[in-house]
């Protein structure tokens, strides 16, 4: 049997117990495809909070993002035997390709999450849309268009390997509420299914805007989203972004929008229940998560 993605992941971060640590290095030994991913993994693993802590990085320019974006569907193109699309008018040099060259769809993604983890983004660049994808629809918010196509990046896989820190959520839950000036609630959903796994500071046009990422407990991540505006309140309403079901809303100077690929989860009965306050929160004044006790 071969071990799964999470467990490799487990693997080469040294958190699997010794028992399992045994069973997954037998499995390694009988496949040449789970060492491949396990001398990725490795040879992607970067402290980026610690690299990049004491830098002043200039914001991500579009062509870099857009080039991104160009190797994921060259990626995906060759594992499906279609050919790849043209290439961006700029290519990265020779020492990047040779380390993008090979590399799985599903390890790009774990980088990605990882620097989403770790802050990279906030620290790069203001969270962006290039181009018609930001603005196709006259009726989806700039910045949302913007948070649904970062939330396409994460998978189920990349969201459950994610270590909750209880305390440096609240840190950052009590950044929001002190710097940003954003009366944020992060709600409880394990009545929903959904389990909190980790809340970022994000900025769209040089204003504050939140991620909260929860994890149902089948099918990929959902996203809530919030950033200030004083427009009127406005009820929910549903509707279609890119492929990714949106649910919006208004209130209390606020505009939210819970994001996620169409599945099992309701986003707009999620969030009717949300706008109406009928989930317990989360933090109270910044403190940890307080998680309820199973009987």
């Amino acid at each position: 049997m071969m071990a799964d993605d999470a467990q490799l992941l487990a693997y080469v971060d040294g958190g699997l117990s010794p028992e399992d640590r045994s069973t997954v290095e037998a499995r390694l030994r009988e496949s040449a495809e789970a060492r491949e991913k396990v001398a990725l993994l490795r040879a992607s693993r970067l402290d980026f909070a610690d690299a990049f802590a004491q830098q002043n990085i200039p914001p991500v320019p579009d062509s870099l993002k857009l080039k991104v974006d160009e190797m994921i569907r060259a990626q995906r193109a060759r594992e499906s035997n279609e050919p790849p699309l043209s290439a961006c008018e700029k290519t990265p040099s020779e020492p990047v390709r040779s380390r993008v060259r090979g590399m799985p769809v599903w390890l790009a993604a774990a980088c990605v999450a990882g620097a989403f983890a770790c802050g990279l983004f906030v620290r790069l660049g203001p969270l962006e849309g290039g181009g018609t994808q930001v603005t196709a629809r006259a009726d989806v918010s700039p910045w949302v268009a913007a948070a649904v196509g970062y939330q396409k990046l994460y998978t189920r896989d990349t969201v459950a390997y994610l270590q909750e820190d209880p305390a440096a959520a609240a840190k950052i839950v009590r950044d929001i509420r002190s710097d940003d000036r954003l009366a944020l609630r992060v709600p409880d959903l394990t009545s929903a299914g959904l389990t909190f796994k980790s809340v970022q500071r994000l900025r769209f046009n040089n204003k504050p805007l939140v991620q909260i990422i929860y994890l149902p407990q089948n099918g990929p991540p959902i996203a809530l989203c919030v950033m200030k505006d004083s427009k009127p309140d406005q009820p929910v309403a549903t509707r279609t972004v890119d492929a990714m079901d949106v649910a919006t809303w208004r209130q209390a100077e606020l505009s939210y929008a819970l994001i996620g690929k169409p599945g099992d989860v309701d986003l707009a009965a999620l969030g009717k229940r949300i706008s109406n306050l009928d989930m317990a929160p989360l933090f109270s004044d910044a403190s940890p998560i307080t998680r309820p006790t199973s009987g």
